[in-house]
């Protein structure tokens, strides 16, 4: 009898039950979405692939686009714009809009329309940017559906540079999540004003309509919006404990519901999941063999770190399986591709990477390649099939 108690618990312990995650929040919004900012995994989802209009969610790619721009030197935060008529905050288009307050004929830095853009939500300081980027805001649009192709925004399409309605102006969930990561990642220091409470231009102050930059100190951006096809929206994202989340909520009934449903989003991505940085950049993983080189073996590995975002308190579960390239040949290159690296959780594969060479192997010389063509032979004839 005590036989078979030890060999019954012999057989149950090194079963491993699957993590068994609480159902996420359904929020009362048309679309939502929640993703890490850093692996990209999404942690809840509903209707992130239909097309709705985005309001003035429209100014993240407007204010990526600026950032870009000034990045790249073809613009600075000191230039001076001279504001159009049509960028004028009383352009009958804007009636009853968000507005910066800007005034035809005058001056006004890149930086304050930024800050306009972003905090004040103007229509008018994203017409002016337009404008000055690009002449006309037809050709700015163009620029943005450019840029949404570069980003893999497969169902986003712009019309203007706003968000006021218009047929044909319409993203996704999903789109505007991947915009938003790539804005915070991208442009650190552009990013930094999304966090930004108040703005005041021409002695009218102005605040940041996303409220929960007041409710939750870990909160630091993004953008609210709203029109009336568009219905209230909200794109929020938070970093605690070194774990960055966006969440996305679209078509809520008022300003009150779309902060309920991105603080449940954030607060249960937060409390059931973490995320992890596996490797570092170009980490040794292994030592392949290589035949007919001017060194017998050479270092390789990850050539960029690796997130993972998992159910919390299972990390440590993580199992690494490096496989190499049989009969590695000379010559080799930094970043030549001789094997992968794949990462699993309860036999479940988390992520695949090449494993790439770490440094430069030349050909060896011809005595040595011959004779390596001689060991390669004899292992061939002798090595296990």
């Amino acid at each position: 009898m005590k036989l078979r108690l030890i060999l019954i618990f012999c057989i149950v312990l090194p079963v491993r039950a699957e993590t068994i995650l609480p159902a996420p929040p359904e929020i009362a919004a048309i679309a939502y979405i929640l993703v890490d900012a850093d692996s990209g995994r999404v942690l809840v989802e509903r209707n992130a692939d239909d097309q709705v209009a985005p309001a003035s969610l429209t100014k993240i790619m407007t204010g990526y686009i600026l950032a870009d721009e000034i990045k790249s030197g073809y613009v600075s935060r000191q230039d001076l714009v001279e504001v159009s008529p049509n960028a004028w905050a009383q352009n009958p288009l804007f009636k009853g809009s968000s507005l910066m307050w800007i005034e035809p004929g005058l001056e006004v830095s890149v930086s304050e329309l930024e800050h306009g853009l972003v905090i004040s939500s103007g229509n008018d300081a994203s017409l002016a940017i337009a404008e000055y980027l690009s002449d006309n805001e037809e050709t700015f649009t163009a620029k943005m559906n450019y840029y949404a192709e570069l980003l893999n925004l497969d169902s986003t399409h712009y019309v203007n540079s706003h968000g006021l309605p218009d047929l044909g102006h319409l993203t996704t969930a999903r789109d505007l999540a991947i915009l938003s990561a790539a804005l915070i990642r991208e442009f650190p220091e552009h990013y930094s004003i999304y966090k930004k409470r108040d703005f005041t231009y021409n002695n009218i102050r102005q605040y940041n309509r996303n409220t929960l930059l007041v409710d939750d100190p870990s909160v630091d951006g993004l953008k609210t919006g709203y029109t009336k096809e568009a219905g209230y929206c909200l794109v929020a994202s938070a970093k605690r404990e070194g774990m960055r989340l966006i969440s996305v909520v679209l078509g809520t009934s008022g300003p009150g519901a779309r902060k309920r449903g991105a603080r449940q989003l954030l607060n249960y991505g937060f409390r059931f999941f973490e995320t992890i940085s596996r490797f570092k950049e170009n980490s040794e993983l292994a030592l392949p063999r290589v035949w007919q080189g001017d060194k017998k073996s050479f270092s390789a590995g990850v050539s960029m770190p690796v997130y993972l975002t998992v159910p919390r308190g299972t990390s440590e579960e993580i199992e690494m399986q490096v496989t190499v390239n049989s009969k590695i040949l000379a010559p080799i290159a930094v970043g030549d591709t001789v094997g992968k690296v794949t990462l699993r959780l309860q036999d479940k594969v988390l992520h695949e990477s090449p494993l790439t060479a770490r440094e430069n192997i030349l050909r060896s010389d011809f005595i040595s390649r011959f004779w390596d063509l001689i060991l390669m032979w004899l292992e061939s004839i002798f090595s296990p099939s």
